[in-house]
């Protein structure tokens, strides 16, 4: 089997490249671990972006982010000090399986902050640019210069 490298594709992208990790995904064969649990990555303003992730069950302190160079990685892990109330499910259909989701972030994009609402995990990014690798706009200018003074006559000298 052949292996791919797209490295290169997410050195070009501005937060995420969502199609060039399917593929990485599709050809490494673990597509069908990464679909659990749901998620969505939403732009919320020209540098900013949100990782919103389906957490029902888990609590704040089940869930662990952590950033490594420009990896994302979000995990949870139930607590096993949860006791068992006697409860007889008829149907179990919360997944309170342990994940870990990993995110490739492009160059710049920094994580700002991560909160817990309705059984969603919202973790916020933004992409700062340093000022000396921001595009800079240069003017063009003209190197023709108008002389009022007339041009000297050359004389020759006749020995």
């Amino acid at each position: 089997m052949r292996n791919f490298d797209f490295t290169p594709l997410y050195r070009s992208t501005v937060g995420f490249d969502h199609f060039a990790d399917l593929i990485d995904r599709a050809f490494s064969g673990d597509v069908a671990q990464n679909t659990y649990p749901p998620f969505n990555i939403e732009k919320t303003a020209d540098d900013a972006y949100r990782i919103s992730i389906a957490v029902a069950g888990f609590s704040e302190d089940d869930l662990a982010i952590e950033v490594r160079e420009n990896l994302l990685l979000i995990s949870a892990r139930k607590s096993t000090e949860t006791p068992d109330d006697g409860r007889a499910y008829l149907h179990r259909g919360i997944a309170e399986r342990s994940f870990e989701k990993r995110f490739q972030l492009a160059d710049h994009v920094l994580v700002t902050g991560a909160t817990v609402e309705n059984g969603m995990l919202n973790v916020d990014l933004v992409r700062e640019v340093p000022e000396a690798l921001r595009p800079r706009r240069i003017e063009i200018t003209s190197n023709k210069t108008i002389s009022a003074k007339p041009a000297k006559k050359q004389v020759s000298k006749a020995a």
